[in-house]
């Protein structure tokens, strides 16, 4: 998807300081240092029980074609230093010491190694679909700390929009009780590329189509729709629009009903039904867009079946989201299929994932392991030591508990897991699991062939399907156990303690 949205270099979607910092391990000799960074956000979205994964292809297909061109590298030479006129801190005069000078921001050295850049790195990461739960790594990179450096803002940009969007059209799939969920938020969505990832992330997370014809193309997804209200005011009135419809398009009727008056509108819908039944087609639906659909679907319904349109499906749009679908079932809304848009593909109710990107073990070439902490004043914030990866645990074939571990260290029998909230143990089986994080990348080389939207959005409704039900609460979600290592635990412990200490040292 990348290649055909952008056909030129992504080489610079990145944060500038991503870029002083990679320009600084070199110049110090620990831009070959071995690095591990892992992936991960601190809350579930939409105060839920779980997250869906989702954007690991997309960030595969980044890592494969990241390159510095020779534009990239003229931009970047270009670049002044920090400290120029228009950003030094209001109130102050004079000239800055390190703007106006000539100087450039980045050494011709330091291009001349970003022009040579082949990336080497390790990835590992848990499958688009997969239901995960924070603060468990999506990804760890591992590879020289310059080149795990540089990938983290795009990786970011990836995985935290896919997933959330995943997340939230798997609460609205859930909502809709196995009604179909079409996409409809291309209009409303954040750009172009936030409105083809959007579709994509959704089509992953439960929705059965999109209105996107762009990502129909690109990415395979059905596509669906019916007409605007434009369509009908065209014309002199509602029946011999409708009419013309039928005429234009006799094989995808879905009638809009409301531009004039909802019930009447469903009434001249069954007419042209009956004339396209003459002709060998079939009215497949109407579609209801403003004004109380619980009621409305509920009558329409009637008219429909009285009228021997049983087969004909009834959909709703109109700004709905899980909570909107979920209350209206609540009232018996006769509702087919469901349209959900602006409120889909724009994440409402959390605008990002907060996911985050951190450095959490480091080796000088070929000597030892040195396993790094971020500590934090808000307990949620410490960071996790270690080469992570995430055991999925399971009784009678559901997932029960996910232990977070170190890879270099293998699980013992009888090992504990302690829970990352109230800190209580548990004594973990040795047999029933599954490790989440796979071989992607090996020296920056894919080794796990690319995926289908269908596979991955299989995975999505079968794990889904499988967790406990508190857990898929749209509110009020049962919290899913995760733990950490009982050795990795005493380690982060001990590791933040003697960061604290240092800090009272230093004070």
């Amino acid at each position: 998807m990348l290649t055909e949205l952008y056909g030129g270099s992504l080489a610079l979607l990145t944060d500038l300081y991503q870029l002083t910092m990679a320009e600084g391990f070199w110049k110090s000799g620990l831009d070959r240092h071995e690095a591990v960074f892992h992936l991960y956000f601190r809350k579930n979205p939409f105060a839920g029980g779980f997250a869906l994964s989702a954007g690991l292809e997309l960030a595969a297909e980044y890592l494969e074609r990241l390159r510095f061109t020779e534009d990239d590298l003229a931009y970047l030479a270009g670049l002044p230093g920090a400290g120029r006129k228009e950003i030094r801190p209001a109130g102050t005069c004079g000239t800055s010491d390190t703007a106006g000078d000539g100087r450039p921001l980045f050494a011709a050295g330091f291009l001349e190694r970003l022009g040579r850049l082949s990336l080497s790195v390790d990835l590992d990461a848990i499958p688009e679909g997969t239901a995960v739960f924070a603060p468990e790594p999506l990804l760890r990179v591992r590879g020289p700390l310059l080149e795990c450096q540089l990938l983290e803002t795009a990786l970011l940009n990836i995985m935290n929009f896919q997933t959330l969007i995943a997340t939230k059209a798997a609460r609205v799939a859930l909502a809709a009780q196995g009604a179909p969920v079409l996409e409809f938020g291309l209009r409303r969505a954040q750009g172009i590329d936030g409105g083809v990832g959007a579709s994509r992330a959704a089509y992953i997370g439960g929705c059965a189509a999109t209105s996107n014809v762009l990502a129909g193309k690109l990415l395979g997804i059905p596509v669906r729709g019916t007409h605007a209200h434009s369509w009908v005011m065209a014309f002199a009135d509602e029946f011999e629009a409708f009419l013309a419809y039928a005429q234009a398009v006799p094989g995808d009727c879905v009638f809009l009903v409301d531009t004039y008056d909802s019930l009447e509108g469903v009434r001249h819908a069954i007419e042209a039904g009956r004339r396209l039944r003459k002709r060998g087609r079939r009215l497949a639906g109407i579609r209801l867009d403003s004004g109380d659909l619980a009621a409305l679907s509920q009558e329409a319904r009637r008219l429909l079946d009285e009228a021997g349109f049983a087969e004909t499906f009834i959909a709703a749009s109109d700004d709905l989201d899980e909570d909107r679908i979920a209350g209206l079932l609540e009232k018996g809304a006769r509702i087919g299929v469901w349209g959900v848009g602006t409120r889909l593909v724009t994440g409402d109710g959390q605008p990002a994932l907060g996911g985050v990107y951190k450095l959490c073990a480091i080796r000088p070439p070929g000597g030892a392991w040195r396993d790094v902490v971020k500590n934090s004043g808000e307990g949620g914030k410490a960071s996790f030591p270690g080469m992570l990866q995430v055991r999925r645990f399971r009784e009678g074939g559901s997932p029960s508990c996910d232990m977070i571990y170190d890879a270099r260290q293998p699980v013992a029998e009888g090992t504990c897991s302690v829970d990352l909230q109230d800190g209580s143990r548990r004594t973990v089986p040795d047999s029933g699991w599954e490790d989440l994080l796979v071989p992607v990348f090996r020296a920056g080389r894919r080794v796990r062939p690319a995926e289908s939207l269908a596979v991955m959005r299989e995975r999505a409704r079968a794990r889904l399907a499988a967790l406990p039900p508190g857990a898929r609460r749209r509110s009020g979600a049962q919290r899913y156990p995760v733990g950490l290592e009982s050795g990795l635990h005493e380690r982060r412990v001990a590791l933040l303690n003697g960061l604290a200490d240092g800090a009272s040292r230093i004070r």
